[in-house]
């Protein structure tokens, strides 16, 4: 510890190196631990492990002519972080935190030189007086006026209040949840978890704009709906410093500009309590919360149903089990019936058709806008209750269980269940990007050992067939595209390789290669040669479009899109693919075996 400003980390570092030259071999001598202290510093040495013992050791009492350079400043400083700490403490289950303030107090007076002598008496007195007599004698403590003066009866009356207080500070931080929540008192956190640094829970109207990807807003109090003006109304008692109506396109893709200006912009508009009464009255009053969204903009590229939509409306609604209602902005029947098995087990009501419905739906609170981490990813740390990916997934098994065990098998995959050879799936395309030799490559699976299933997803295939085929897999195989999602359906330790086509590296291994080694799946990249790719009949051989496909890139998502997207498709060098699939049954058959 070190008081004070100025010079006072040179004196303090003086007085340490004449102390353990001088006062431990002259007092403490044989002494298996001991301290030394001195208005500036506290240094204790030990043979033996120190922390959370008690200290009494004996000391030899080193004044100093120095004392801190301006002790009213060092008063004022030292209030200021006490007035820090009180915030923190209210939030804290260590409710006795406080009952280190009356020693600290001393300093803000100005008597900072007794800080030590103080914290050294308050535990002694803690000590029944036969176990304190036996501490003096065990290390020959030396008794000084000051460390046997009882406490005054101010001090006992301090600490009580501060003891009162930090519970009061702690139960009313909890008293809007314990009124609003709509499931039992273990789930009732605060709702908006991922916004606690930006947002208080007794806001009426809050946003959070600090996100690369995202913005979201926070209300409470009386919501109201008002889809003809695109308005959400909230009437309460808010403060002059609250905003009073905020702006807000509810899609994750905020930094795209473009595609978030054909977002719809929805109104926040914060109103007195008491003008709710010229407001239109409730047709439908919930007593759960809403969750608000969109599904306009890149819907309809199933990677982006997921990663814009299903993964981020798990992160802001799995908390509140299923009692939550979902209005939709930009409402899809078919984004419905697409993902009704999904939506089924993160809520148990019916969405509402925000723009198509007319009735003033009523609300005491709600999330405008979803929160999203990465790309087909979680970070647990940012999560609430450090989710994974892994738990999404089995999100998703328990979403899509009750319809697989009514999907009649064909014969073949009940022939396929009773083989002991890995299931691969080819997953298909047609057009660009699509393999050329789609066919010998399956027969050449077959022939190193897989038992092959090709899969040919369209638009209108119904996502539990999709499950149900990579579920059951052991391995997958498909060229980089928006299909490759479905490697969230894959069971961890499966083995995923991604053809990665010319020009196409980054957003392969941004889009689906991390995602894939973050889901737990044994990734393998294999990057065609320009020999395999149907440009090279387009190109010369010296053309950077073969040769350096960065430099097509640096002209633009356009380019990129023109030539590596829509126009090249795959033919693979079997020879040398093979080598991944004999890697990869070798892997499959060992942890087979393994687990055997």
């Amino acid at each position: 510890m070190v008081e004070g400003g100025g010079g006072a980390g040179r004196v303090c570092s003086a007085c340490l190196t004449g102390a353990a030259a001088a006062a431990l071999n002259t007092s403490c001598t044989g002494n298996k631990s001991a301290s030394v202290r001195n208005v500036y510093c506290v240094l204790r040495y030990a043979n033996h492990a120190i922390a959370s013992v008690l200290e009494y050791p004996s000391f030899s009492n080193l004044p100093s002519p120095e004392n801190a350079s301006n002790p009213e400043l060092f008063g004022q400083q030292l209030g200021c972080m006490l007035s820090g700490i009180l915030p923190v403490v209210s939030s804290s289950p260590l409710l006795l935190l406080p009952i280190f303030f009356p020693r600290l107090h001393n300093l803000i007076a100005g008597d900072g030189r007794k800080l030590m002598a103080h914290h050294h008496h308050h535990h002694r007195s803690l000590l029944p007086h036969s176990r304190k007599d036996q501490v003096e004698e065990e290390f020959g403590i030396i008794s000084q006026h000051w460390l046997v003066r009882k406490p005054r009866p101010s001090f006992i009356r301090l600490l009580f209040l501060l003891l009162l207080f930090s519970f009061l500070l702690l139960f009313i931080s909890r008293l809007p949840v314990l009124l609003f929540s709509d499931h039992p008192y273990r789930e009732a956190m605060s709702p908006f978890p991922f916004a606690a640094n930006a947002c208080s829970i007794s806001s009426p109207l809050c946003c959070d704009r600090s996100g690369f990807r995202t913005d979201f807003c926070f209300l409470n109090g009386d919501i109201r709906t008002g889809s003809s003006s695109s308005s959400f109304f909230i009437f309460s008692n808010y403060s002059s410093s609250s905003s009073e109506e905020e702006r807000i396109r509810p899609y994750t893709r905020k930094w795209e500009v473009p595609v978030m200006s054909t977002i719809d912009e929805l109104r926040l508009s914060l109103r007195p309590a008491n003008s709710s009464g010229s407001a239109r009255a409730c047709d439908v009053r919930h007593d759960v919360p809403a969750v608000v969204f969109s599904t306009g903009g890149y819907t309809g590229n199933v990677y982006h149903e997921f990663n814009d939509g299903i993964i981020p409306l798990y992160l802001t609604s799995r908390r509140f089990n299923r009692r939550v209602i979902f209005v939709i902005v930009e409402y899809h029947s078919w984004w419905i019936s697409k993902y009704s098995d999904v939506l089924s087990v993160l809520s148990d009501y019916p969405a509402v058709d925000f723009s198509a419905d007319s009735r003033t739906h009523c609300f005491s609170q709600a999330i405008v806008g979803l929160q999203i981490h990465d790309e087909l990813a979680i970070d647990g740390q940012r999560a609430e209750s450090n989710e994974s990916i892994a738990d999404f997934r089995r999100l998703l098994d328990e979403a899509y269980r009750p319809r697989i065990r009514s999907i009649p098998l064909r014969e073949e995959e009940t022939q396929g269940k009773l083989e002991q050879r890995p299931k691969l799936v080819i997953v298909c395309r047609n057009g660009s990007r699509a393999i050329e030799n789609e066919s010998e490559l399956a027969a050449a699976a077959e022939e190193v050992g897989f038992r092959v299933e090709l899969l040919r997803p369209h638009p209108t295939t119904e996502m539990a067939k999709i499950y149900l085929a990579l579920n059951s897999s052991d391995a997958m195989i498909g060229v980089h595209g928006a299909a490759m999602t479905h490697l969230l359906f894959m069971r961890p330790e499966s083995v995923f390789i991604q053809i990665v086509p010319l020009g196409l590296d980054w957003a392969a291994a941004e889009y689906y290669g991390n995602p894939a080694v973050k889901a737990g799946l044994r990734y393998e990249r294999y990057r065609i040669l320009a020999r395999e790719s149907s440009l090279a009949m387009e190109y010369g051989k010296d053309d950077p479009v073969l040769r350096n496909p960065e430099s097509v890139n640096a002209r633009g998502w356009e380019t990129t899109k023109k030539v590596y997207l829509d126009g090249q498709r795959v033919r693979l060098d079997l020879v040398r693919f093979t080598k991944r699939l004999v890697r990869a049954h070798r892997f499959l058959l060992s942890k087979r075996s393994k687990k055997a």
